[in-house]
């Protein structure tokens, strides 16, 4: 399996016209480290791309290998369908991490890491190629997984699509800490602060078909997320 957390390059994101933040630009992020850390701590992305002049929008799970992310589907897919033609996307990722609670509704916030990448999509051709990407997939949920599972068919592998995006045009943005009221705001008996809104990763509940004997393997407790 390949190191989701090597990088080819360690040169940061060149700023584009499309990438570089035009407000709040002190909370934009363009080397690789911030990019990769954030893209590493999340698993749901946001694919935006658009078909005969209408924009859409799909939420699906993602990974990242190297300096490009992934993700896949159903071959029969309308979304995947249309990846396939290799046309421009926007693939975004944005984890919360508090609301940011102000002394005033427009000064109010949430603290977060995002990223929005801009490319063009671009099929992974080849069974193995195809099924080393899955696996790659796999051990990003569960490390140690792939090893326990059955072999994928060749149905399987033919019903499945995986597209990619080369990670080039990249801007990540940030925001933490407590909030930033007006001067003239901060002796209002108003409560301020912010509230965490850690992922938490929960107990493993049996599938109520599991054979019996088994246990939740102790893999689970390497699962990241967040």
């Amino acid at each position: 399996m390949t190191d989701s957390h090597t990088t080819q390059s360690k040169e940061a994101f060149r700023p584009t016209e499309r990438t570089r933040l035009k407000r709040a630009h002190t909370r934009g992020h363009y080397d690789r480290e911030t990019v990769y850390a954030i893209l590493d701590a999340g698993l749901m992305c946001h694919v935006g791309y658009v078909i005969d002049g209408q924009p859409y929008v799909t939420p699906t799970a993602y990974w990242r290998m190297d300096d490009r992310v992934y993700w896949h589907g159903s071959s029969a897919s309308k979304m995947l369908r249309h990846l396939k033609q290799g046309p421009q996307v926007c693939f975004t990722v944005a984890l919360m991490d508090g609301l940011v609670l102000a002394r005033s509704g427009f000064h109010t916030s949430v603290n977060y890491r995002s990223v929005m990448a801009l490319g063009r999509a671009e099929l992974v051709e080849g069974k193995e190629r195809k099924l080393a990407c899955l696996e790659d997939l796999m051990e990003r949920m569960v490390p140690g997984r792939w090893p326990e599972l059955r072999a994928p068919t060749a149905q399987e592998a033919k019903a499945t699509t995986v597209v990619s995006l080369k990670l080039e045009e990249v801007a990540a943005k940030v925001r933490s800490g407590p909030p930033i009221d007006d001067d003239e705001d901060m002796d209002l008996d108003v409560w301020a602060g912010v509230v965490p809104t850690p992922t938490a990763i929960g107990t493993p509940v049996d599938d109520p078909a599991l054979k019996s004997g088994l246990t939740p393997p102790a893999n689970l407790a390497r699962i990241q997320i967040g």
